[in-house]
Formats: structure tokens, C-alpha cells, sequence
């Protein structure tokens, strides 16, 4: 695949880049979406700002957008709720589908796919609504060790993340993830090195860009430290050997490629130190692209320019059923 949009620009239509939006991350966002803005403003797309929570998504019609391009983080965003909406108003819409984004936004259904493919993703356990009580939360670190994670399945940005050390943690880390999300996903700890590597095209011709490295003050990749401060080092070229780059783009592929990703994504995962093998943790299918995301990095490496790799997300936009070809 050859990075870079080679058609007219101005062939891409009247744009609606969705920002901001209803979820958690909505201020993450609306800094993505306004840097995407600018970028397709300056290859001459004629992109308009367009935020869901403040307008009906019926708008997107009424006044003539072409194509969107899903600027939006998080639930009503990411999870297959605005695709179906675009897919009913048949606006081609930029990342993936329907049941990937619905599938891809929850951490457990990606790994209960991931491990029936056999790709390496950490040992869980998932503590359903009902299911969190003193007694069951206890008995956590018996199955996964310690240290663990709890996280929100349907959250993003590192939103409801505890580290767990102890026992006596366990109960105020799960009630910390359950203010994100009703369900509590508790997954074993990776002891090791944090990598993250994007995705550009769909199935056979999906292209995995170079890998970043993660290097946070005490392994502290926290939102605050994803967004807002200089911390984080990240290192791209990350440095690994060739051969371990390598397995994981491979890896990163065959996961994006089992979840039916299309356009472009992000995995993110964790090299065990012990025996340098990679674990999947989680699939974005609309990565970030504020001053501080990742794949405008990768991309940036690979020779792909923000403004550039934007225009080429957005050339990529599709429907997961297009209507036929002269149908009204």
C-alpha cells in the first residue's frame, strides 16, 4: 500500500468532522478534531466542524455533508453508535464499521475473539453489575496475581485505571472503574515494556506503520500524562530489534484484521520483560490525533505528514453497505 492520498482533494465533497461529542473523552476530542480540522482545511477540503451533542446528526443531511470523518473518542463515538446513524443517513463515514467499532470498543469482546484466534491478549476476569461484591472482588488476585489492572471495558484514554497491589486495594479500584462503566474488567499485569503501533487500509492491503515505545515516569501512562504534560518519552524508531518489530506489526495486523477494522487503527500493547513476548491489550478504531497522539507519530516516521495522513483517513471513508451504484 502506498502511504499518501493521490486524488483531487477537492473530489472529497462537503466534510462534517465530528468532535467533541457525549462520552468522557469528549475533551480529548474536540483537540482532535480541531487539529484535523485545520489539516484538511489546509489541503483545500472544504471540512466544517460538526459536534453531536450540540447538533442532530440529521443536520449532516439536511445541509449536504459528502463524508464524515469521526473525530469522536469514547461511547456514542467509538462504539458502533454513530456509525449505524451514518450508515441509516448513508454518509461514508472514516475508521471501521459497525461491529468492529461495537466490538473493538468493548476490551472483553476483544479478547474473548483475540484468544479464540489465538492471538496473545493478558488472562482477565469480568466482573459483571452484579458480581461486585467484597467477597468476589477478594478472590480477584487468586486467579490473576498481583500486581493486576482494573479497568473500564468501554472506556478509553486511560480513564478508570487502577494498578493494583494489594488486596486490600481491590474494592476502591473496582469502584473507581464502575463510575465509567457497569462492568469491571480485571486483567493480569504485564510486567515489561509499553508499545503502541497504527494501522493504515483495510484488510490485504492494511499497512502497519513503525512502532512507538512508551516510556512514562514510573509507568505512569495516566490521562494526564497522555494529554496534557511532556513526561511520556516516545520513541519512534522504538529501538526493539528488527525481528521483534517485526512479530509485532505482524501481530497487530492479524488483530485488526480478525475484528474486521477498516481505514485505520491503533493497538496498544505490553512486551513481557521475562521473555520479551507481546501481549494485545487493546484495539482504538478512532485513535487520537491531538499534539500528544501516536499515530500521527508512526505516521510521521513512515514519511506520511499530519495534514496528509488526515486527507488519506478521509479518502478512505466508506458505509459497510454502500447504496448500489445510481440508486437514489
Amino acid at each position: 500500500m502506498t502511504l499518501g492520498y493521490r486524488g483531487k482533494t477537492s473530489e472529497l465533497g462537503k466534510v462534517a468532522v465530528l468532535m467533541g461529542g457525549r462520552s468522557a473523552e469528549r475533551e480529548i476530542s474536540l483537540l482532535s478534531g480541531t487539529g484535523v480540522l485545520q489539516a484538511l482545511r489546509a489541503r483545500g477540503v472544504d471540512a466544517h466542524a460538526f459536534d453531536p451533542a450540540e447538533r442532530e446528526l440529521c443536520a449532516l443531511r439536511h445541509e449536504g455533508f459528502d463524508r464524515c470523518f469521526i473525530a469522536l473518542h469514547g461511547r456514542w463515538g467509538e462504539d458502533g453508535a454513530v456509525q449505524g446513524a451514518l450508515e441509516l443517513l448513508g454518509i461514508p463515514y472514516t475508521g471501521s464499521g459497525v461491529m468492529a467499532s461495537a466490538v473493538a470498543m468493548d476490551k472483553v469482546m476483544t479478547k474473548r475473539i483475540w484468544q479464540a484466534e489465538g492471538l496473545p491478549t493478558p488472562r482477565y476476569v469480568w466482573l459483571g453489575a452484579h458480581d461486585q461484591g467484597a467477597e468476589r472482588v477478594r478472590t480477584v488476585p487468586d486467579e490473576l496475581g498481583l500486581p493486576l489492572i482494573v479497568k473500564p471495558p468501554r472506556e478509553g484514554s486511560s480513564l478508570g485505571v487502577s494498578k493494583v497491589r494489594g488486596y486490600s486495594q481491590m474494592q476502591e479500584a473496582v469502584a473507581l472503574s464502575a463510575r465509567y462503566d457497569a462492568d469491571v474488567l480485571c486483567e493480569e499485569f504485564i510486567d515489561g515494556e509499553e508499545v503502541t503501533c497504527a494501522v493504515l487500509g483495510t484488510g490485504a492491503e492494511a499497512q502497519a506503520l513503525p512502532v512507538i515505545r512508551i516510556v512514562a515516569p514510573e509507568g505512569a501512562y495516566d490521562y494526564q500524562n497522555k494529554y496534557f504534560t511532556d513526561v511520556v518519552r516516545y520513541q519512534c524508531p522504538s529501538g526493539l530489534a528488527d525481528a521483534e518489530e517485526r512479530e509485532i506489526q505482524r501481530i497487530v495486523l492479524a488483530a485488526y484484521r480478525t475484528l474486521g477494522c477498516r481505514g485505520w487503527g491503533r493497538a496498544d500493547l505490553m512486551i513481557r520483560a521475562s521473555d520479551r513476548k507481546p501481549f494485545l491489550l487493546e484495539m482504538n478504531t478512532s485513535p487520537g490525533m491531538t499534539g500528544h497522539s501516536l499515530v500521527p507519530m508512526a505516521a510521521r516516521a513512515a514519511g506520511l505528514a499530519y495534514e496528509d495522513l488526515c486527507v488519506q483517513v478521509l479518502a478512505a471513508a466508506t458505509l459497510d453497505n454502500p447504496p448500489p451504484t445510481g440508486a437514489v
